[in-house]
């Protein structure tokens, strides 16, 4: 009974005792998203070009991902039945020593198939292992992710790629806000952010959620002079205002086209390290605060599904005039989405690795006490089928709102 459970355990990280490829609900997972590019291809313009940037970005964050669960695992000496690139139907597979690597047809993500999850019969299992040992292989995947952007954006920096030339200009400052009581005013020009330099208007923008819920000095250039004031960046600002109360624009822009001139810029790697590794420090900060405004209520979560992030990664390609120049907003995206994915996978719910962490605490909690196989099964296979409606709905969402031009 224990091992007919476990064939039913919806992941991708399939941890089945003996041979045989992933689970019926993956399956099931891999023809929704299917369906959703097909349809994708079919209504949106240069869907096909947006659609394969999307499964390549995706495949990297994802195998990436599976990368860290599979290192782990051998490190600990837990034995990996299988590493596969894609699902079902197989193209080859080699066997190297214990572990058979797979590439599948289906390049819509890839999985790591273990020894027993959950039943520790065997040495080798992930649940014989020790609590710690288990903790660190199921959270890996997610771990890694949110390590990736270092990476992803240092090598963003250092090709070049245009950026907006200029700094931010105050354009109005709203009575009775944050940045009216320290006294900024219209007109002034922002240079630094905290010890930031608030380079253009997007950088300035960015910089100042990174504060919310703190005083934060802005340096301003004020009638030729330099001024620092301290002004608060709230967590709750009414309905069209920032955190501060501010309004900002370039600080000049084309008169053709009325949009900020740009600059093609790269930075050397001894600059483009730290300044990826700060940057992906700012992104999870602002990751944290967007969930700390759902939880105050003043920003609705928002989500995307396969065709609408295709979508944008087909806008974000388009963005640059040439190809060699949408490669480094496209490492951007792609350090987004891992963010995203490594955030998503941490979360405490069924069918995540999250939620696999979260039996493991109960367990730690229980005096080392397990919940039966069975039941968490149960749990994960209603996590699944929660996450399939969610999926189909936000697909929906999706396909609605660019058949409306969205």
């Amino acid at each position: 009974m224990r091992d007919e459970w476990r064939d039913q355990t919806p992941t991708a990280e399939s941890s089945e005792e003996s041979g045989g490829g992933p689970t019926l609900s993956t399956w099931i997972t891999a023809a929704i998203v299917l369906v959703g590019f097909v349809i994708g291809f079919v209504i949106a313009r240069d869907a096909m070009t947006s659609a394969v940037l999307f499964i390549a970005i995706m495949l990297g964050v994802v195998m990436v991902h599976e990368a860290g669960h599979f290192l782990t695992a051998k490190a600990f000496g837990i034995r990996v039945h299988e590493f596969a690139f894609g699902f079902p139907p197989r193209i080859f597979a080699k066997r190297i020593g214990e572990t058979e690597y797979a590439v599948n047809w289906l390049p819509l993500g890839g999985y790591v198939r273990l020894e027993g999850e959950e039943d520790a019969s065997s040495p080798r299992s992930l649940a014989a292992r020790p609590r710690w040992q288990r903790l660190i292989v199921l959270t890996s995947g997610a771990l890694v992710n949110l390590m990736l952007p270092v990476v992803l954006l240092s090598a963003a920096l250092m090709i070049p790629h245009e950026e907006d030339e200029g700094h931010a200009r105050i354009t109005a400052v709203a009575a009775d806000t944050p940045a009216a009581a320290a006294g900024l005013r219209e007109g002034d020009v922002i240079l630094r952010v905290g010890s930031h330099d608030a380079k253009n208007l997007a950088t300035a923008s960015r910089l100042v959620r990174t504060y919310q819920g703190r005083t934060v000095d802005l340096t301003v250039r004020r009638d030729g002079q330099l001024v620092t004031i301290p002004v608060y960046a709230r967590w709750t600002p009414p309905a069209g205002q920032g955190p501060t109360g501010i309004s900002i624009a370039p600080e000049s822009v084309n008169p053709i086209d009325n949009r900020p001139y740009t600059v093609t810029v790269s930075e050397p790697p001894w600059e483009a390290i730290p300044d990826g590794t700060v940057m992906t420090w700012q992104t999870l900060v602002l990751a944290r605060n967007e969930v700390i405004g759902w939880v105050k209520g003043t920003t609705r979560p928002q989500f995307q599904g396969p065709v609408g992030i295709a979508q944008t990664t087909g806008e974000v390609a388009r963005s640059s005039e040439t190809t060699a120049g949408a490669i480094s907003p496209l490492l951007e995206l792609a350090a987004l989405l891992s963010i995203n994915l490594g955030i998503l996978n941490l979360l405490p719910l069924p069918m995540l690795d999250g939620g696999r962490v979260l039996f493991v605490v109960i367990e730690i909690v229980r005096g080392g006490r397990r919940i039966r196989p069975e039941r968490e099964a149960i749990v994960h296979m209603i996590g699944m089928a929660a996450f399939l409606v969610l999926a189909a709905v936000v697909t929906f969402a999706d396909i609605s709102r660019i058949v409306d031009g969205g």
